[in-house]
């Protein structure tokens, strides 16, 4: 086999794996790079059509993944909805995810009759996140779960319960305190640091 049918079963292969991507930043990204290898393909094999038609495809994955990763810390692309412990949807949202949910929160098991101030994350009518709360004293709040769908893992969209809303202060707390052991934590991304086992947030 030569060096450029290689090259081009390695983009179609590229674009294969992408659409099994659950991460729809990571599926944006992995078929813009088939989309790219593939143009250089068939622009050295001459099929013009193929080349106008992955051109097109990669100039609609930069324009959405410009979209994307330019208000992902946009409040106004999420709202933060708090509900009641007990809530229906929330049950029902947890119970979906819950092996998800589980495999990056190690021991997390969900009792609304602990009272946890409990928020969700969405985005248009979409739900993104989960975030449980209780109080642990002295002015510190103590995250119980903090849960983003796949789909909007890349983005960070728990942010705004931590940043940009105000969940935290308006009850006066003065720092967050995140689960050990968690899988994962992008906390060091948005102002958290290191203590101990868990991630800590001082509010301002």
């Amino acid at each position: 086999m030569e060096l450029i049918e290689i090259i081009g079963w390695t983009g179609s292969a590229v674009l294969v794996v992408s659409l099994l991507q659950t991460r729809v930043v990571r599926l944006r990204l992995i078929n813009l790079v088939g989309c790219l290898v593939l143009i250089g393909y068939n622009w050295v094999v001459g099929v013009w059509p193929m080349v106008g038609l992955n051109v097109v495809l990669a100039l609609i994955n930069v324009v959405y993944l410009w979209r994307m990763l330019s208000t992902r810390h946009d409040e106004r692309s999420y709202s933060v909805i708090e509900v009641d412990p007990d809530d229906r949807y929330l049950a029902h949202v947890l119970a979906v995810h819950r092996e998800d949910i589980v495999r990056h929160n190690p021991g997390f098991v969900h009792d609304p009759a602990a009272g946890h101030a409990s928020f969700l994350v969405v985005r248009g009518d979409e739900t993104v996140g989960v975030v449980l709360v209780r109080d642990a004293g002295d002015g510190v709040a103590q995250v119980v779960l903090d849960y983003v769908t796949p789909r909007y893992r890349d983005l960070s969209p728990g942010e705004f319960v931590y940043r940009t809303s105000e969940v935290f202060t308006s009850r006066g707390y003065r720092k967050v305190l995140t689960p050990a052991g968690m899988v994962a934590p992008y906390y060091a991304r948005i102002g958290f640091r290191q203590e101990g086992p868990h991630w800590a947030l001082d509010l301002v």
